[in-house]
């Protein structure tokens, strides 16, 4: 992969924020129903329909989390986007509660942002979230299932946002190929992924079971591998292959220590709750076990009562630009 060049940001380092599902900014979120993942607003399957208030509840948190946790990360990159001109109108693919649209519209100043989810519970609450910012009339909420073959009318942005969501996509070629269709000429679509489940936990954690996260990310490789084939792909091909010329792609380092807020405890929390119910009949008795003595806030080993998180990932963003 090559780097477009860019003044360097505090985002490169392993501080601050770089996501997303967003989306969002986000990351999977497996034992979820749809195909276990909560991040990045899932613009697909998944309708409020095949989930409890709790689940629907929960996942929202989870979205607010991850927006709070990464936010430095989220401006990085809306700093860095390659734009010819400040946009005026966005689409925010995936957006869930807001990460993304609400880290765009800051950047964003005279910009209107249309963000789209499957979920009319997520977007309920980005809408309270503009009305209590004083933005509210900057934002429109679009519920679609972006596996369908026609679209809604998003009006011709000249940004289209998607942070964790496209890996989501039943045919994610399809959907860069409207994406192309729906860009204003010369405007931009910013791809956003996280590197897979983020980590939280040092590596000889926790006493008498090192190494538990490593073996819990092993146990959800197979979940993954089967219903989320598209997570970790390279996007820069398939958006070529699209139509889109690509005009830079960047890493971003994410290692943030827990220390710097009280919301990285709460974040570990719920993420690997979501991940152990992907991975119950995989993980071994014993890992379970001390997995869920993490997991057990009212106990002694409580991942709430540790001083040793950290949320460490990585976060790639492709600018892809339609040219004709």
């Amino acid at each position: 992969m090559t780097h477009a060049p860019h003044a360097p940001q505090h985002g490169d380092t392993h501080n601050g924020h770089g996501h997303g599902h967003g989306g969002h900014q986000g990351q999977d979120q497996p034992g979820h129903g749809n195909h276990g993942h909560a991040q990045h607003g899932h613009a697909q399957h998944g309708h409020d329909h095949g989930h409890t208030r709790n689940d629907l509840e929960g996942q929202a948190e989870i979205l607010d989390l991850d927006a709070e946790v990464l936010a430095e990360h989220i401006t990085d990159i809306t700093t860095w986007l390659p734009l010819n001109e400040p946009p005026r109108h966005i689409v925010d693919l995936g957006s869930g509660t807001g990460a993304g649209t609400f880290a765009l519209l800051e950047q964003f100043p005279d910009a209107h942002v249309t963000a789209v989810d499957s979920s009319a519970a997520h977007l309920q609450r980005l809408r309270e979230k503009a009305c209590a910012r004083g933005v509210e009339d900057r934002v429109r909420t679009v519920q679609a299932d972006l596996d369908e073959t026609e679209w809604p009318d998003l009006g011709v942005p000249d940004l289209v946002w998607a942070s964790a969501s496209m890996h989501h996509m039943a045919d994610p070629d399809r959907a860069l190929r409207t994406v192309r269709e729906l860009l204003a000429p010369g405007g931009l679509f910013a791809v956003v992924e996280l590197a897979g489940f983020p980590r939280f936990l040092p590596e000889d954690a926790p006493e008498g079971r090192p190494g538990l996260e490593d073996r819990c990310h092993t146990a959800s490789e197979s979940y993954h591998t089967e219903h989320v084939p598209h997570r970790g792909a390279d996007w820069g091909p398939k958006l070529t292959a699209a139509g889109f010329t690509l005009d830079g792609d960047r890493v971003i380092d994410v290692n943030i220590e827990g220390s710097r807020s009280e919301a990285v405890g709460a974040y570990a929390l719920g993420s690997l709750q979501r991940l152990r119910r992907s991975i119950t009949e995989v993980l071994g008795p014993e890992d379970l076990a001390a997995l869920d003595l993490l997991l057990d806030t009212d106990g002694p080993g409580s991942i709430l009562r540790r001083d040793d998180l950290a949320v460490r990932t990585e976060r790639t963003v492709w600018a892809a630009r339609r040219t004709h």
